[in-house]
């Protein structure tokens, strides 16, 4: 979208509050556009189609993987921006980079490593996201990271603890860690990709979920989200009613749902910028959250998050799986805190140059964060001598 269709209210990249390290502009190209171009060639991103969504890498090549998932949310995040006028170079940029200081094995890699982490300052994924781009990117002679923009640095860091929101701010007065201590809003752009982030999920998760046979369109027949949007298929095409056609029907279901969502979010998000009428980015900040779901499907999707985390994130088949992930993630902790030296060369340095536990500690965490599944598998046997996954 160019820049002078963007609402007053949108983050134009014109305005951006620029780089840590100040570049010359580029002659083609918006400073969005060139934060999303960074991201894609990034290390970080190309790592992400060997890490977990749900399913193990090695459990299918179908299934949803952190990359797949992230070009999923930016597609939506781009949609519903453009009809928002939000910059949509933003959101894609934002949306692609959300899950890069992801860990292994999705939720229980990062739960196994906040553990492990507890005692030197935890571990968190939105963080970590933030320290891929800041600092462990090695690519560029001037800097290390990616030296992205303010807006989309700040929109990456979804969550953050006021602990290290403090540190945040210490190390950069006034930047991405100073609304988590003002208790402020992100731009309307990073909202979106936080919104974008649930609906992907949420619907790749049912794909994913009926796929792996974990579970079934009978029992997804109880999500009022999923039923309407099932019978409106079927009365519209009985034919998906027949055995042969129910991977159609699931898809078409899908497909409603998404369009559901992606429709009540723009009508739900216009309204409530009627109402509070913003006239710039930084009024956004002091305001509610903006972009939203109407009070109906917020309920809605909500009872699809719980029919999912108990009947397929909760799935004894999945739990096995996700109990010797975690497994993996501890004992490399300990391994590697024990023989530093076989880590990569880099990290090994960067172990004998630390000045605290801590520091060692942090040196590990990023070494295994950055791990895609099988490189995980592949370590933690060569290391211990067991095969517990793949």
């Amino acid at each position: 979208m160019l820049e002078s269709h963007l609402a007053s209210y949108a983050c134009h990249p014109a305005q951006s509050r620029g780089r840590r390290v100040p570049e010359e502009p580029a002659p083609t190209r918006t400073p969005y556009q060139r934060d999303r171009d960074r991201i894609v060639h990034s290390t970080a991103f190309r790592r992400l189609v060997y890490k977990t969504q749900v399913f193990l890498n090695h459990e299918g090549d179908l299934f949803r993987t952190r990359l797949t998932h992230s070009i999923e949310v930016a597609q939506l995040g781009r949609s519903i921006a453009r009809s928002l006028r939000l910059s949509e170079d933003l959101v894609e940029a934002v949306c692609l980079a959300h899950d890069l200081g992801h860990t292994p094995f999705g939720h229980a890699g990062q739960d196994a490593l906040h553990a492990c982490m507890a005692a030197f300052g935890g571990f968190e994924h939105n963080l970590q996201s933030l320290r891929v781009v800041d600092c462990l990117e090695r690519r560029y002679p001037r800097f290390d990271g990616l030296n992205l923009c303010f807006e989309t640095r700040e929109g990456i860091l979804k969550h953050c603890s006021q602990v290290h929101a403090k540190v945040l701010e210490e190390q950069e007065p006034g930047g991405v860690g100073a609304r988590f201590l003002l208790r402020q809003q992100p731009s309307l752009e990073a909202q979106l990709c936080n919104l974008a982030d649930e609906i992907a999920y949420n619907a790749h998760d049912i794909d994913d979920g009926v796929r792996s046979g974990l579970i079934t369109l009978e029992q997804l027949q109880a999500i009022p989200l999923f039923e309407s949007r099932r019978l409106q298929a079927l009365a519209e095409f009985p034919a998906l009613a027949a055995p042969e056609s129910q991977h159609r029907l699931l898809y078409e279901t899908i497909r409603r749902m998404l369009s559901a969502q992606v429709y009540d979010v723009i009508d739900a998000t216009r309204q409530a910028l009627q109402a509070h009428r913003p006239g710039h980015v930084n009024e956004v900040r002091a305001m509610p959250v903006l972009v939203r779901f109407s009070e109906e499907m917020h309920g809605q999707s909500q009872a699809l998050k719980r029919f999912l985390f108990a009947n397929l994130y909760r799935h004894p088949q999945v739990v096995q799986t996700t109990d010797n992930a975690r497994q993996v993630v501890r004992e490399l902790f300990a391994a590697y805190m024990q023989q530093p030296q076989a880590m990569k060369p880099v990290f090994a340095q960067r172990w004998a140059g630390a000045h605290s536990g801590s520091e060692c500690a942090r040196v590990v965490a990023d070494f295994i964060a950055g791990m895609t599944d099988r490189f995980a598998v592949k370590e933690h046997e060569r290391l211990t001598g067991q095969r517990l996954l793949g």
